[in-house]
């Protein structure tokens, strides 16, 4: 038995017609996305996600331990941390100061000697990286810059490519220190 086509309740749909979500006027839709895409960066710059945190990584790390090279590895935590420190602050002035010189590498972004110089240099370097952590976020989190824009110093870099360097470096070292305590029992999860 044939089957009557049942009339739709709906309007046909007109040629061309947009989904909903492409409904909002083009700056706001832009809007949303470049807040959403902010969003992101900050998340991944905090150590969001599948990443470690940097307070998480470095806290409770025993003065005693953060000089210690342990069999295998190339770098103390002090190591790394100054490296993490210079490297993020060569970044982000790199990102905000046309004047702004990079050290030499490598020589420039490891310090020599494997533990911390003085009980206050390890707080000294913490607070920097933090400080200067902070500043590429409020950069990033700032509707006045331009993310995708070309940094005009620079040979096409961008804040966005910056700062996407800037957690893939941290992100990177945080995971060396985790090993680095792992390996000489201080880590505790």
């Amino acid at each position: 038995m044939p089957t009557k086509k049942r009339a739709s309740r709906r309007a046909p749909a007109k040629k061309g017609a947009k989904t909903p979500a492409a409904k909002r006027p083009a700056s706001a839709q832009a809007a949303a996305q470049d807040k959403s895409l902010r969003e992101h960066v900050l998340y991944l710059l905090r150590g969001g996600g599948a990443h470690v945190s940097f307070d998480k990584t470095i806290a409770d790390l025993p003065a005693e331990s953060r000089g210690i090279k342990p069999a295998g590895l190339p770098f103390s935590a002090w190591q790394i941390l100054e490296h993490l420190r210079i490297a993020q602050w060569d970044i982000l002035e790199f990102s905000r100061d046309p004047k702004h010189v990079s050290p030499a590498w490598p020589a420039g972004y490891w310090p020599t000697s494997d533990a911390p110089p003085g009980p206050e240099a390890w707080d000294r370097s913490v607070a920097a990286f933090r400080r200067d952590l902070k500043a590429m976020e409020r950069l990033v989190s700032n509707p006045s810059t331009d993310l995708h824009a070309k940094i005009p110093h620079g040979d096409g870099q961008t804040i966005l490519r910056e700062a996407l360097l800037t957690a893939d470096h941290n992100a990177y070292h945080l995971g060396q220190i985790v090993i680095l305590r792992r390996l000489l029992g201080a880590w505790h999860e």
